[in-house]
C-alpha cells in the first residue's frame, strides 16, 4: 500500500528483524527552526559561525551536569542487546536507528574531544571530529527517536538511549539548529499557555459548547469550569482534549466523573496545557518554565489537589520532575498525591463505590489496551507495583465486557511506542510516523485475528493523534483508537440512571 512518496511496510507476525539497509531513512529531517521561533524561546536564531567550539563547550557542560550521560558514552561493549528493540530500525532497517548505532553518533564525538585516546590516536577509537556533515547526522537520526525509552528495557547496562538523544538535542538547539515543531510548540505555550495556540477567549468558548453538548446526551448540567476559585481540582490535560477528535471524548468522560462524584474542578486559562515539549528537547529551564504555569494556577485558584489528565509525557514530567521542578507543594491538600493521574481518581472512586457503570453500554467494543511509553517506562499510579498497568485495565475491565491484551513482549515495560513521540509528531517526519508504527500495528494485527478487536484504548494524547494518523495506512479504521476515559465516558451511569 503507497502512503504519499514511500511504501507502508507490510505486516507480518511479530518479531520479524529485517535486513539492513544502510541510509534507508538518512534522507529524513524536520524542519529546522527559524529565527522567531528560536528567539521566542532563547536560542540562537540560527547556527551561529563559532558552532563547533560551543557545541564542544556544551557537551562538556552536560558531561559534568549529568554524570548519567558519561557513564553512557563509557559503558556501553556493543552487545546488540538493544540492536533490534527500536521500532524505528524495526520499521525502517536503517542501522542508524539501533540504539547502539545512534548512541555512537555522540560517543564518536566524546571519545575525539573528551578522551585522552581519542585525542591522540582517534582512528583506534572510532573518534572522529565535529564536522558540519556529523551535524548534519545528528539533526537527521536525533529527529528519528521518540525518546520511548524501550532499548533500555533490555541493555544489561541500563543505557537509556532517550537520554542521550535529550542531550543532542540541547547541544543543537544551543548552536542554532532546532527542530521547528517541537520548539513552535514550547513558544507557544510560553505566549498563550498550550501547545495549539488556544487563547483564553476561544477556550471558554469551547467549553461551552461542550455543556450543551453533554446536557443534550445527558440532559444533566454537567460543567466543564474554567478559572474557578476555590475547586477541590485543578485539572491539567493536554489541549487536543479541548476540541479534537477522539480526545475531547476524553474530556467529557473527566467532566461526567467528577459530576458523579460530587468533586468540584477547574480547568485554568494560564495553565491549559499538560504537555511539555521541554524535555523531548532535554531543556530543563524549558520543562521548568512551562511547569511554573501549573504551580501559579494552582496557587492563584486555590485548589487542593492537581490531576493530570490522559498524556503520557505530561504525566512522566509530573511525576518525575515536578517536585524537583516546582514543588514543594504544601499549598495542597497533604491528603492527596501530588501529582494523581485522571486514571487514580477515577481508579480509587470505582474501588470505593462511588461510581456506576452500564458495561453493556461498550459492547459495540472489543478492547485492547496499549500501554503508553511515558507511562509504562517513567512513572506509576497509585500505591501498587505496577500500578501504571493494573489500573488502566482495571477502568476498562469495569466499564466494559469485552477485553484483550496484545502479545505478550509487546504490553508493560516492554511495549512499543506507537511511533510519534519525542517531539516527532510532525507530518515533516510522517514517512518515519508510519514506518516506527509497524511493530504496533503488528501487534494490533494479531488480537484483531485472534480476537476481532475493533478498537484500541489508551491515555497518552500523542499515541491517540499518531494512530489516527497511521491506522489507516496500515488497513485499519481510524476511528478505533480512543481514551479510557472516552469507555468510560459511555458506560457511565449519571443521575437517576
Amino acid at each position: 500500500m503507497a502512503t504519499a512518496a514511500f511504501d507502508t511496510p507490510k505486516l507480518k507476525a511479530y518479531p520479524v528483524i529485517p535486513l539492513v539497509q544502510v541510509g534507508a531513512t538518512s534522507h529524513l529531517k524536520p524542519f529546522v527552526a527559524g529565527a522567531p521561533i528560536q528567539q521566542a524561546i532563547g536560542f540562537p536564531e540560527a547556527l551561529v559561525d563559532d558552532w563547533q567550539a560551543k557545541a564542544i563547550a556544551k557537551m562538556g557542560e552536560l558531561l559534568g551536569k549529568y554524570r548519567s550521560l558519561q557513564v553512557y558514552m563509557d559503558a556501553c561493549v556493543h552487545c546488540g542487546a538493544c540492536s533490534d528493540k527500536c521500532h524505528y530500525f524495526l520499521g525502517t532497517a536503517d542501522p542508524k536507528n539501533m540504539p547502539v548505532a545512534r548512541q555512537d553518533l555522540m560517543r564518536k564525538i566524546y571519545r575525539r574531544y573528551f578522551t585522552f585516546a581519542g585525542k591522540y590516536f582517534p582512528k583506534l577509537v572510532g573518534a572522529v571530529d565535529l564536522t558540519r556533515e556529523v551535524l548534519d547526522e545528528w539533526f537527521s537520526y536525533f529527529n528519528q527517536c521518540s525518546e520511548c525509552r524501550r532499548c533500555s528495557v533490555f541493555c544489561p547496562y541500563g543505557i537509556d538511549t532517550a537520554e542521550v538523544t535529550m542531550a543532542a538535542r540541547e547541544i543543537m538547539d544551543s548552536v542554532g539548529l532546532g527542530q521547528k515543531y517541537s520548539n513552535e510548540i514550547i513558544g507557544k505555550v510560553h505566549r498563550i499557555g498550550n501547545n495549539l495556540g488556544i487563547p483564553g477567549p476561544a477556550l471558554e468558548n469551547t467549553l461551552e459548547g461542550l455543556e450543551e453538548d453533554t446536557k443534550e446526551e445527558t440532559g444533566l448540567d454537567i460543567k466543564f469550569p474554567l478559572d474557578v476559585k476555590g475547586a477541590e481540582v485543578l485539572l491539567i490535560t493536554p489541549s487536543a482534549d479541548f476540541f479534537s477528535e477522539p480526545h475531547v471524548e476524553s474530556l467529557i468522560g473527566y467532566a461526567k466523573v467528577f459530576h458523579a462524584a460530587g468533586i468540584s474542578w477547574t480547568l485554568s486559562s494560564h495553565a491549559s496545557e499538560a504537555g511539555n515539549f521541554g524535555m523531548f528537547i532535554g531543556n530543563y529551564e524549558q520543562m521548568r518554565t512551562i511547569s511554573l504555569r501549573v504551580r501559579d494556577a494552582a496557587k492563584e485558584l486555590g485548589v487542593k489537589r492537581i490531576v493530570v489528565g490522559e498524556c503520557g509525557h505530561a504525566w512522566r514530567v509530573a511525576y518525575s520532575f515536578w517536585n524537583t521542578l516546582i514543588g514543594p507543594f504544601d499549598y495542597l491538600d497533604s491528603r492527596y498525591p501530588v501529582p494523581q493521574h485522571i486514571c487514580e481518581v477515577t481508579d480509587d472512586l470505582i474501588q470505593r463505590g462511588a461510581l456506576r457503570f452500564d458495561k453493556s453500554a461498550n459492547d459495540d467494543r472489543i478492547i485492547t489496551f496499549h500501554d503508553s511509553c511515558n507511562v509504562a517506562r517513567a512513572s506509576r499510579m497509585g500505591n501498587m507495583p505496577g500500578g501504571q498497568f493494573v489500573i488502566p485495565r482495571r477502568i476498562i475491565t469495569t466499564v466494559a465486557n469485552h477485553f484483550h491484551d496484545m502479545a505478550p513482549g509487546t504490553i508493560h515495560e516492554s511495549t512499543f511506542c506507537c511511533g510519534g513521540g519525542g517531539g516527532l509528531l510532525t507530518d515533516d517526519l510522517l514517512e518515519l510516523r508510519v514506518k516506527g508504527a509497524l511493530p504496533r500495528m503488528e501487534a494490533l494485527n494479531q488480537v484483531v485475528n485472534e480476537h476481532g478487536v475493533n478498537f484500541m484504548a489508551t491515555i497518552c494524547a500523542i499515541c491517540k493523534a499518531q494512530f489516527t494518523k497511521v491506522l489507516p495506512a496500515y488497513g485499519f479504521k481510524m476511528g478505533m483508537v480512543g481514551g479510557v476515559h472516552q469507555l468510560v465516558s459511555k458506560a457511565i451511569l449519571l443521575g437517576d440512571k
